[in-house]
């Protein structure tokens, strides 16, 4: 009975070990060789809470990779527990069609750092997907174990840190969008809208996110940036997506009194309820949007 039990015993182990290794075996297949690896570099290491930040992302792609064509680049965010805390999923720039074997592709954005209640250590985890299946691709990066890789160690500091802006004349009320873990807020201005901060007394940059995808023939498709009634900068708006701007802004452009106050006039301006084939019942005077207005 005693050496019936062994011999069972025995054939159990063997048969677990057996699929153990099956498993880890269909698992490296699956997986696949490494198609490219990755490096992320922020422009700083500590980013306060509702600052941008620039990343740069380098990618150098395997001698030996297939076509990536129709890759996308997911950027979770992670604080010290691995929790995320948002994301910056976005497509590369070449896109991944046109990336070659042993190519190194590079390239910068600016990101806004979102405001939420977590100051302190957080990481930066990214990969490549296919939007179409949500599989992913194999880096050479050392592996999370979900085909994510970090790539980046940095500290969210308090919102305090910044330049307070204060929104005054000319602005729409705030409107949101939400879509899964995106959360994206922006402000219509009318054909003048005012903005002030206390003089740093010292050179700065406006960072500024801004776009306009009314196609009227009558909505903006510029704006300019004055300090009193001098232009600092002229930028474009016309488009959908969304574009940063940084405009440098000397110590003497800010003159001497205690507040500085920007004006952003649009060269002109639509209503869309105005226009019979936007089928808009909006009545707004609508001049751009901006997403992002910040003074590093």
């Amino acid at each position: 009975m005693q050496r019936r039990l062994l011999l069972r015993l025995s054939f159990v182990t063997a048969l677990a070990a057996t699929v153990v290794a099956a498993v880890g075996c269909a698992g490296s297949d699956t997986v696949g060789p490494a198609v490219a690896s990755a490096t992320v570099t922020l422009s700083r290491p500590r980013v306060a809470l509702g600052s941008p930040v620039d990343m740069t992302y380098r990618f150098t792609v395997a001698p030996d990779a297939p076509s990536l064509a129709g890759r996308k680049v997911f950027v979770h965010f992670l604080d010290a527990n691995e929790e995320l805390l948002f994301t910056d999923d976005h497509d590369p720039t070449p896109a991944t069609a046109e990336w070659k074997p042993g190519q190194t592709v590079e390239y910068t954005r600016t990101m806004f750092v979102g405001r939420f209640p977590y100051l302190g250590a957080a990481q930066v985890v990214i990969g490549l997907y296919d939007p179409a299946t949500n599989a992913r691709v194999v880096l050479s990066n050392a592996d999370r174990g979900d085909q994510s890789y970090k790539v980046a160690d940095f500290e969210l500091a308090p919102q305090s840190e910044n330049i307070f802006l204060v929104y005054k004349d000319g602005w729409h009320p705030a409107e949101v969008v939400t879509e899964g873990e995106q959360r994206t807020e922006w402000q219509w201005t009318k054909k003048e809208a005012t903005m002030g901060f206390r003089n740093p007394r010292r050179d700065v940059t406006l960072v500024l996110q801004v776009d306009n995808p009314n196609r009227s023939a009558a909505a903006a498709r510029s704006l300019e940036i004055r300090l009193a009634d001098q232009v600092v900068a002229t930028i474009p708006v016309a488009g959908a997506t969304p574009a940063v701007h940084k405009v440098a802004l000397a110590a003497a452009q800010l003159g001497q009194a205690e507040m500085v106050e920007l004006r952003f006039v649009a060269d002109q301006t639509v209503v869309p309820a105005a226009d019979p084939a936007s089928g808009s019942s909006d009545a707004r005077e609508l001049g751009v949007r901006v997403f992002h207005a910040f003074i590093q």
